[in-house]
């Protein structure tokens, strides 16, 4: 079985976390705290998934560790923008 992406696994979440919002009557307080949770660590499961793609795909410039996470970074900040506003 092939490991899930980061947003495979937010939706997984979601449905969880509805079903128990729906079925057993969790507070929306309770619905709202928990899918902000959920939110946050699929995006460090995507920036740490990123990462690992970034650096597999340049593995020949490996060499330079330090240069090519300064490189990662530098991409998901420009591209996802950064820390996270939550």
């Amino acid at each position: 079985m092939s490991k899930q992406t980061a947003v495979e696994w937010f939706v997984e979440q979601l449905d969880k976390l509805e079903y128990e919002y729906d079925v057993e009557g969790i507070s929306i307080l309770e619905f709202d705290k928990r899918k902000i949770e959920i939110e946050n660590q699929a995006k460090q499961m995507m920036k740490e998934q990123i990462e690992m793609a970034y650096k597999e795909g340049n593995h020949s410039e490996m060499r330079g560790g330090k240069v090519i996470f300064e490189k990662m970074e530098q991409y998901y900040n420009e591209t996802y923008g950064g820390q996270d506003e939550n």
